[in-house]
């Protein structure tokens, strides 16, 4: 009868904790969104002018008195927003991060703590920095590249907004992802998941793969798969150099225990 007492108490012991866990989440969230909304109101009275220079490396490569075009009715009321939602996020993800970890935190060793906040701090910063590669240098270089094309065939380049916006943020996602990459290499060797020599010998698949990628998710043009696979494949040589520096302690140790033998027989 206790045992079975015990049993029941235990379960609903567990119960209770999940459903804490299930409010604490549910809290998390709200506020969370709570902060995308808040940034969100604060900038859609300017939402026209982020548009704008959303779209300012398209609208410098079309020919003078060139425009971008709408062709759905609701297009240029539901584009601007769309955007200017994007930018909301970005500046909120911080406090949707910190949220995450506020959740998460209390289930983390020490050690584990010390290591996800320089991860999520350098995670957010690096896909900052691959949207802004892209802004910067890839949409100019490749929306002139395009550009280029149009005068010989006597075509005049007019690209819709709804079109235009489903291509930056293919492109932002793309290259943020890919500005991810020596974040996902040292993860791999910190948590032992892989041997650093492992990803150096893996290298000639890596830049294969570099390729592969950046031809499915970039447009049909080599300009476009090269500013993409390039980046990708020196961000892991740079994941590579940094790793070194967060290879494990135990994997330090059996090198050292391997060693030592040899070192005693050859005094």
């Amino acid at each position: 009868m206790s045992m079975t007492q015990n049993n029941s108490t235990e379960d609903s012991g567990l119960q209770e904790s999940f459903l804490s866990h299930l409010f604490e989440l549910r809290d998390r969230i709200i506020k969370s969104a709570i902060a995308i909304i808040v940034v969100f109101v604060s900038l859609v009275y300017w939402a026209p002018d982020i548009f704008h220079l959303f779209a300012q490396p398209l609208l410098q490569a079309l020919p003078a008195g060139g425009k971008m075009i709408v062709t759905d009715v609701t297009g240029s009321f539901f584009v601007p927003m769309k955007v200017t939602m994007l930018v909301a996020f970005l500046i909120a993800l911080p406090v949707v991060m910190y949220q995450l970890w506020a959740f998460i935190a209390p289930g983390l060793y020490q050690h584990e703590r010390k290591l996800i906040v320089p991860l999520v701090i350098s995670s957010y910063s690096l896909f900052i920095f691959g949207m802004a590669f892209a802004y910067f240098l890839v949409f100019p270089t490749v929306f002139q590249f395009m550009a280029s094309y149009n005068a010989p065939l006597g075509a005049e380049m007019s690209t819709d907004i709804d079109k235009y916006l489903g291509f930056a943020m293919t492109t932002f996602l793309a290259f943020g992802i890919t500005f991810e990459v020596p974040v996902v290499v040292v993860v791999l060797v910190r948590m032992g998941m892989v041997q650093l020599a492992k990803l150096k010998e893996i290298r000639p698949y890596v830049i294969v793969g570099a390729f592969v990628i950046a031809a499915i998710v970039t447009p049909p043009d080599v300009l476009s798969q090269l500013l993409l696979a390039v980046p990708m494949c020196l961000l892991y040589e740079l994941g590579l150099l940094i790793a070194r520096f967060y290879i494990p302690k135990s994997t330090d140790d059996e090198a050292g225990t391997t060693t030592n033998p040899d070192t005693q027989a050859t005094v």
